[in-house]
């Protein structure tokens, strides 16, 4: 059995291209950067970016043209491709991912953590909101009327 399967998850390197086929169902076409951090044999920290082309058809097409923008953080699942076509008398090829299934990102201009724990910091710990003042009285479970 063979697998080819792709999980990346990045942010948008431009705004999604929505086109309709001449068969009438959309495809939409965007770039994904990726990035990583390592260290080099000097120890020190590196960091390197990949950019992946992607292309989603139907009703993921319409929902990625419609809510993403350059810069949003998108998790995309899906199968590697590559085409090739003749232009000016030269073979080019393409290759791309082609979007089997997808999530939104946390909405914010980074990745995952830093835009999650930004959202914990914003909220107000329970010591700074009203707390919740609880009877002192225990609850009788015949009282509940469902």
């Amino acid at each position: 059995m063979y697998i080819n399967k792709a999980f990346v998850y990045g942010n948008l390197t431009r705004d999604p291209e929505l086109k309709a086929l001449p068969s009438g169902s959309q495809v939409v076409n965007f770039g994904l950067a990726t990035n990583r951090t390592y260290k080099d044999k000097d120890g020190q920290k590196q960091e390197a970016t990949e950019f992946h082309n992607i292309v989603a058809f139907g009703r993921s097409a319409e929902l990625i043209a419609q809510y993403m923008k350059k810069g949003r953080p998108l998790f995309v699942e899906g199968r590697i491709q590559t085409r090739s076509w003749e232009s000016e008398g030269q073979k080019k090829y393409r290759t791309e991912i082609v979007v089997e299934n997808f999530q939104f990102g946390d909405g914010g201009k980074g990745g995952g953590a830093s835009g999650a724990s930004k959202v914990a910091e914003e909220q107000p710990s329970p010591k700074e909101a009203d707390e919740i003042q609880y009877p002192d009285e225990e609850i009788n479970p015949e009282d509940i009327p469902f």
